[in-house]
């Protein structure tokens, strides 16, 4: 049995999704290494199946998503070499807020060029989702695409299929939003997909470490720098609102910290082209320990940005589809705090695991 997804924004994230369902459906049977469930209510990562896609850019839409997911600017590592043609031709999207103004002064090798296809109605969409009998709608539209987002997710309503958040534009923390997936209840989990081992997660566990042993923090930072998309799409400030304030508050609910307690900077830095997908984080934290004694420490952390999501997104997936099957809806509450930065709902992160174990128990 299959799990039926639709995605939306083919890029370097739904790149290393689609080669990760690949990779662990190679390694059945096999110790596999790199999720945090190998199996969710019955469900292996290799049964997750890509129905639907949409994107924006003319290098991908018209192709099988097998061939979508290598082209330009994509830039992601391989995992696999080789994918089956899906026979899921990649789909001409709404484009809305989804292309920052100034991605068009780069090269094309590193950024987007638009179709001329027809931009499809919200009707023809959910027309494409019912077909396809997707179960659920995964989007990975780039940051600051909240208008994008937000059609989506009525597209997603209006369809009846589940919707996962994986960018940090505030719906499933969204008290109105939240209300309206109870109401047609359809499962929602967001907002803005934490990483597997990724800046927000490392810095939560040191500000948590440091609270833990009596430590005042003072002042902290985490830097961001990358050669994805991604970074080049953020180079325009006013696109980073919802993504500073999601990753700002991620590190200051675990520990307990205010803006006006502590001195803290949380948000990108800048693109560097040359590092591609590898993303390259700094971290500095500033306190006081025993006596008022000063302590300081800095931290590297260096990793290839779209796998260390891929496998969160498959846990989410795999919970999402639980929920469907169990007649759950609205927010969960549990998924979302573990895999989210931005949940309706803080945890701190062994309380969220917790969270989470206790929901999969419940309903697989």
């Amino acid at each position: 049995m299959k799990i039926r997804v639709g995605i939306i924004g083919v890029g370097n994230c739904a790149s290393s999704l689609i080669q990760g369902i690949t990779y662990y459906g190679f390694n059945k049977g096999k110790e596999a290494v790199g999720l945090m469930h190998m199996e969710i209510g019955g469900f292996k990562a290799s049964d997750i199946e890509v129905v639907l896609a949409f994107d924006i850019d003319k290098r991908k839409v018209g192709r099988d998503i097998s061939e979508a997911i290598y082209q330009k600017p994509n830039c992601t590592k391989r995992i696999v070499d080789h994918i089956e043609n899906s026979g899921v031709t990649v789909k001409m999207g709404k484009i809305l807020d989804g292309v920052a103004s100034h991605m068009e002064d780069y090269s094309k090798d590193i950024s987007f060029d638009l179709s001329n296809e027809k931009q499809p109605t919200k009707e023809e969409i959910v027309m494409y989702i019912k077909e396809s009998k997707a179960e659920m709608l995964i989007n990975y539209l780039p940051v600051g695409s909240e208008n994008a987002a937000k059609f989506y997710a009525e597209c997603a309503l209006e369809a009846g299929v589940g919707y996962i958040n994986n960018m940090p534009v505030f719906i499933a923390s969204n008290q109105e939003w939240a209300n309206k997936f109870k109401e047609k209840n359809l499962p929602i989990i967001g907002d803005d997909i934490k990483s597997q081992v990724g800046a927000t997660i490392v810095h939560r566990t040191l500000v948590n470490l440091f609270r833990e042993r009596g430590v005042e923090i003072d002042r902290s930072y985490q830097l961001n720098v990358g050669g994805n998309t991604d970074f080049l799409n953020m180079l325009d400030r006013k696109r980073l609102a919802s993504k500073k304030i999601s990753k700002t508050d991620a590190v200051q609910s675990v520990g307990h910290l205010k803006e006006s307690d502590v001195n803290l900077h949380v948000g990108p830095s800048d693109f560097v082209p040359w590092l591609k997908d590898n993303k390259v984080c700094f971290i500095r934290i500033e306190g006081r320990e025993f006596g008022d004694i000063p302590i300081e420490l800095e931290l590297r952390l260096s990793v290839e940005d779209s796998p260390n999501s891929a496998g969160v997104v498959i846990d989410a997936i795999r919970c999402c589809k639980l929920a469907l099957d169990n007649n759950v809806g609205g927010v969960l509450v549990g998924p979302s705090s573990y895999f989210c930065k931005h949940p309706i709902e803080q945890f701190e992160d062994s309380v969220a695991l917790k969270n989470v174990q206790c929901f999969i128990k419940k309903y697989q």
